[in-house]
């Protein structure tokens, strides 16, 4: 099931048009791990979620839904 989470790490990804291994590589995850992020399978850790947001230049509370605010 597809979550404000899923939903904004793969906007943000196409947005900076990263690819999954892009992305992967630049905060030391698994490619695998993020799409099962970006499928809605699965989220992240709360200290990866910061490592995320700090990555993307966002709130924590942006990328999980609770704001469209990015800062």
């Amino acid at each position: 099931m597809k979550t404000a989470f899923s939903k904004r790490i793969k906007e943000l990804r196409e947005n900076d048009g990263l690819s999954l291994r892009d992305l992967a590589e630049d905060i030391s995850i698994n490619h695998s791990t993020i799409a099962n992020w970006e499928r809605g399978f699965r989220e992240p850790p709360f200290d990866t979620l910061i490592k995320i947001a700090d990555y993307f230049d966002v709130t924590t509370d942006y990328l999980l839904g609770r704001t469209d605010t990015y800062a």
